[in-house]
């Protein structure tokens, strides 16, 4: 009989509850200041990065590789016989590198897929929820398998930030213009391609323009019959009035597809800065 253990990284941006509801294995991706390390979620939350960087920017790491192991030898031991992973795209981090050689190290004792999500935060998270609906289902290891390229075609991400300064500093910056438009009041609406890293969706110019944008987006979304999730770093009450837009338009189409998440993970804060709104859409 098998039995199925979910595994993911601390940028997949799932409330507790939901790691709780799917029993999923988290590993925290590491903050790390110049005298102090944090694990991302565990021992540092989103407030502590943003106000902290008014002074000093933190790098990131990956979860650690013991860390890894870790959780290997505690599913062996606890008498699973299959893992999937879902993993942050490998376009922005190595840990689903990283995970596929811990994984290959115990085939013998447990058959994994480690599967490169292309995405990030609410896409990642998406994911990983209808994958723990089907483990719980009772669906099978193969068939969960088989079934991932098509979830993760139906989630398209966008984003918009204050700055663009902490991705450029974080070196996660992709095929974004950077620099000249700064200068120039710019705002990129910004996606995730095919390839698992950012693109330029959209130029607007002015922060003002850039959420009124993705308000759009979002509406545009909805006509195509897909789920809005809306989540924030460090600009709450913007994300409340974009999600209220939206939703009163759902409303008005008898959709009623559209959540207000909260907050960012820690980590992501690190190369978001403040400012950050971002939607995902999911199509149903």
């Amino acid at each position: 009989m098998e039995k199925i253990a979910i595994i993911t990284d601390s940028a997949c941006d799932l409330t507790n509850n939901i790691i709780d509801a799917f029993n999923i294995n988290v590993l925290p991706f590491r903050i790390i200041y110049k005298d102090r390390e944090y694990r991302d979620g565990v021992d540092i939350d989103p407030e502590y990065v943003y106000n902290s960087l008014k002074t000093e920017q933190p790098t990131t790491s990956l979860p650690s590789m013991q860390d890894m192991y870790t959780l290997y030898e505690r599913l062996v031991y606890e008498g699973y016989t299959h893992a999937i992973a879902i993993t942050l795209s490998s376009g922005l981090s190595g840990v689903f590198n990283a995970l596929k050689l811990v994984s290959h190290e115990y085939k013998d004792k447990i058959q994994s897929c480690i599967y490169d999500s292309k995405s990030i935060s609410l896409g990642e998270g998406a994911i990983l929820q209808e994958v723990g609906k089907m483990v719980k289902d009772g669906v099978k290891f193969d068939d969960i398998v088989n079934e991932l390229p098509n979830l993760r075609s139906k989630i398209k991400l966008f984003f918009v930030f204050e700055t663009l300064e902490y991705l450029i500093r974080g070196g996660r910056i992709g095929k974004v213009s950077g620099t000249i438009g700064e200068l120039l009041n710019i705002k990129p609406i910004v996606s995730v391609g095919d390839d698992g890293k950012y693109f330029t969706y959209a130029k607007v110019r002015g922060r003002k323009q850039s959420l009124k944008k993705i308000i759009d987006i979002g509406k545009e979304m909805i006509d195509k019959n897909c789920k809005i999730c809306i989540m924030d770093g460090q600009a709450k009450a913007e994300a409340e009035k974009i999600y209220k837009s939206i939703k009163e338009y759902s409303d008005k189409l008898n959709k009623g597809c559209v959540e207000l998440l909260g907050t960012i993970s820690p980590v992501a804060g690190v190369h978001s800065g403040p400012g950050f709104v971002g939607i995902g859409a999911i199509e149903l």
